[in-house]
Parts: C-alpha cells; structure tokens; sequence
C-alpha cells in the first residue's frame, strides 16, 4: 500500500574537515525535518566532512562506521530515511559514498558513479579541489530505498551529467530521485534545468540537496529544491543558509514548507 510521500532536502554549511561540528549540524537539520513530518531527509555530497577532496583520506569512514550511530539512532527514533555523505574506504579503494541510514538501524551505500573535477575559473584565483578521479574511484553501488510504500533512486553530484542515470532509475521502478550535489553558483541554473528536465521526462519527483555556504575553497549555490515529477519546482531554498525544504504529497496533491536555520 502507498501511502503519503515525504520528501525533503537538507541545505548545510560545512565545516572543513571537522566531522563532529558537521555532525551537529546534520542532528539540527534531522529535528526540524521531523517536526515538518519529512520522511526522506537528502543532505548534500560529502555533507559530513565537506568537499575537501584533499583531507578525504584521512578522514575515510568505514561501511559500519560508528562516527553514524547518531544518525542511525535518529532515523530510528524519527521513522525517517537519511541520506548522508561522506568519504568511504573499501578497502583498498577510496569511495564518494552516500549512505543510507534506515528506520529500522540498517544501513545501505551508494558510491558515485561518475567522477567530476572543477574547472580552474570555477574559483578567481584558480585554487580549485583536486580532481576527484586523482583521489577517488568511480563507484557502482547502486540500492533502490523504500519508504511508505515509494521507491527512491540515488545520485551524487556529476552522476546527474548522464541522461542514462536517472532513466536507469525508472526503468528500476524508481518514482524519487535523490540527488546528493555541490554545485557552485555558475551551474546552478544549467542543473536545475536538467533535474526538472528528467522529473518530467522519467516521472520523477527529484530531491536536490546543495551546500548553502562555501566549501573546498569554492562558493557553493544553494537553491536546494524539490521537482514534483511532472518538472514543476515545488519548492526551493535561498541561495545561502542552512535549512530544509519540505514538500509531501497525499490525495490533495503537494504542499511544501521551508524552515531555514539561523547560522
């Protein structure tokens, strides 16, 4: 049975590197989803340590990784899907992985299909992260989620760059796209349209969760947003700022919500 469909993405301000003080932030966001009844909670690309490619080494989780008990907890407590990121070591490989955390305490990995890097004008000084593919492989992880009777797909970032990604995702049986991004102000406008652009053609409602402040040395655009599945924008954050953007759908149709957190 289907019932209601709750879908939210979380927008943060990352701290380079400090996996704890992102972790608070993560928890912030978890209780203003619950209070706003969202089922599905999407943060963005590497949300718990940031885009820093270069520190991902060091700060590598494991699939069982007890630095996500609290999160795991939360799903729990809350009846809400995480959807989280971070670097993953699986050994001897280095993942961009986003990690699933589930009502009932189990916990599933997406690891990044398509590698990105930056161009050197995407900062003014031409300091730019390393490419991904000089410190990560490319993944092929790739679980269907369940919540309330949906089924979702998973994306990060550059994986939204192949039209074949998200029509994979539907012909899965997917009916939600969660895409886990970092995209910097120049793309912004060229990303939403693409996401809205798959939403109508594939029929899916696509969550799209950016970072609202800097990150990796490079401006991040924000503008986290949720697409109903005919490509209509529901709902969609400020350009800077931690906070969440809700939309549920039920036999009256959407209705959305954004709760924005002071920094």
């Amino acid at each position: 049975m289907t019932g209601a469909r709750s879908l939210a993405a979380a927008q943060t301000i990352p701290k380079r590197g400090d996996v704890a003080a992102n972790l608070e932030g993560h928890v912030r966001l978890i209780h203003a989803a619950a209070e706003g009844q969202a089922r599905v909670l999407v943060f963005p690309e590497l949300s718990l340590t940031g885009y820093e490619v270069d520190l991902a080494a060091d700060l590598a989780f494991s699939e069982r990784d007890p630095r996500l008990t609290p999160l795991i907890e939360l799903a729990f407590s809350y009846q809400m899907t995480l959807l989280v990121g971070a670097p993953v070591r699986i050994e001897p490989r280095l993942y961009i992985g986003a990690f699933i955390l589930c009502p009932d305490r189990s916990v599933d990995l997406y690891t990044k299909h398509r590698l990105g890097a930056f161009p050197p004008d995407a900062s003014p000084d031409g300091l730019v992260p390393p490419a991904e593919a000089t410190v990560f492989h490319p993944g092929d992880r790739n679980p269907l989620l369940r919540f309330n009777g949906h089924t979702a797909a998973v994306a990060v970032c550059a994986d939204i760059g192949r039209p074949s990604h998200p029509k994979e995702a539907a012909d899965r049986g997917a009916r939600n796209y969660l895409a886990s991004m970092f995209v910097i102000p120049a793309d912004l406008q060229q990303d939403t349209a693409r996401v809205r652009e798959y939403a109508a053609k594939h029929t899916l409602a696509v969550v799209f969760a950016n970072f609202g402040g800097p990150t990796g040395g490079l401006p991040s655009g924000g503008s986290s947003a949720i697409v109903s599945e005919k490509g209509e924008l529901l709902v969609q954050l400020q350009a800077t700022g931690a906070g969440i953007a809700i939309a549920i759908e039920d036999e009256t149709g959407w209705r959305t919500k954004e709760v924005l957190l002071e920094s």
